[in-house]
Parts: C-alpha cells; sequence; structure tokens
C-alpha cells in the first residue's frame, strides 16, 4: 500500500549513482552501517519494515474511524480512548510517509528498534504538547484530559503491537536520547570555547 501510494526515496538506481561511501553492497543488496548505531541494515528489509508497519497503521486507523462513526454521545470516554489511539496512528504513518519518500538524507535508515523509539519519543513529545494545550486540532475534543490520559496509558503497547516488538525493544531508548545529549554538551563546550578564544583575540586588537 505504502509503494503504491509514495516513492521511495532511495532506489537502486539512484543508489548506484549515488557516491557515497557509507553504501556498500553484498550478496544480500544494498546496505548502511547505520549513523546512530553502526549497525549493518539492508536498504530493502528497511523500506519492507516500514511497509508492513504503514499497512498495520492503515488496518488499524480504518478499524478505529469505523469505531468512532458508530459511537454515541454517551461513549464520551470510548471516544476520547479511540481518539488517543488514532492521534498515536496518524503520527507513525506520517513519519513513515516522511522517512520512506526522503530521498536526501542517509540518516533515516536505521534498525527496526530504533525507528521505533524516534517514534516513541515523537508521540511522547505529542503528548506534552497535547497536555499543555499548545495543539489546535478541530479533531480534539474541547476538554483533552481524558484523550491525553489515554495516550499515556496505550503508546507503549500500541506501538509495540503495531511493529511486532517483544516488550525489550524499548529497553535501549534511552542510550540513543543519551548519546543525543552528551553530543549537544560537547559541541556547546566547543562552542563556548571558541566564543572565548575570538573574545580574547579582540580584547587584544587583532
Amino acid at each position: 500500500m505504502l509503494a503504491q501510494n509514495y516513492s521511495r526515496g532511495f532506489t537502486d538506481d539512484k543508489l548506484k549513482a549515488t557516491p557515497e561511501p557509507k553504501i556498500k553492497y553484498d550478496e544480500g543488496g544494498f546496505y548502511i552501517m547505520t549513523i546512530s548505531e553502526n549497525v549493518k541494515v539492508y536498504i530493502d528489509d528497511y523500506y519492507r519494515f516500514l511497509g508492513h508497519s504503514y499497512d498495520q497503521c492503515m488496518t488499524e486507523l480504518a478499524r478505529i474511524d469505523n469505531k468512532l462513526d458508530n459511537l454515541g454521545p454517551q461513549w464520551s470516554e470510548t471516544r476520547a480512548y479511540c481518539t488517543a489511539y488514532k492521534i498515536i496512528l496518524n503520527l507513525v504513518v506520517k513519519n513513515i510517509r516522511s522517512f520512506y519518500s526522503d530521498s536526501s538524507n542517509f540518516g533515516v535508515f536505521m534498525t527496526p528498534w530504533c525507528f521505533g523509539t524516534v517514534i516513541l519519543e515523537k508521540v511522547e513529545t505529542l503528548q506534552d504538547r497535547l497536555s499543555k494545550g499548545q495543539v489546535t486540532d478541530d479533531s480534539l475534543p474541547e476538554d483533552t484530559y481524558y484523550v491525553t490520559r489515554y495516550m499515556d496509558e496505550i503508546y507503549r503497547k500500541v506501538l509495540l503491537d503495531l511493529f511486532d516488538f517483544p516488550d525489550e525493544a524499548f529497553k535501549m531508548r534511552w542510550q540513543y536520547s543519551e548519546l543525543l545529549k552528551r553530543y549537544s554538551r560537547v559541541l556547546q563546550n566547543i562552542t563556548g570555547s571558541l566564543q572565548s578564544v575570538l573574545l580574547s583575540v579582540k580584547s587584544y586588537g587583532v
């Protein structure tokens, strides 16, 4: 379904024509040693994973939309639960499309577990913004309390099921986040040192 409606960012022809040393080829096809993990990922396998996950999401979206259409006004909590579920699904779909169609960034290639971690943190960010009233969406009820509460309760299980992951899939998440924080701190320290040097040079009139 994904491949029928969207163009794959890196086709085999594009990979052959791209002078990128990170992209290599063996009997399994084109692969890359991923930027974040330094793990070998076959590009065709990665795209298949995105396609399978996309199909899972679209099936669930159709089911949830049908359920929402048939809920009466008295089912307010059920509607909040379904809305929370739908928000998560839509976020996953949006990111799968983005990663699948990206034709300029080799950073989109990663292991399925790493991709799941990326989505996990995006859902948490969105849930936090919803809880603070920073997101405007006509599909949301006026009172988003129950929606954000259900998002917090279900998002891990929803993602594990969508991606067919075992429970331990998200246990590595903090390692990725911590690496990003460390790089950020290093860059800040470098920037601070450079600014100090520049100020010292200026003070001597150089």
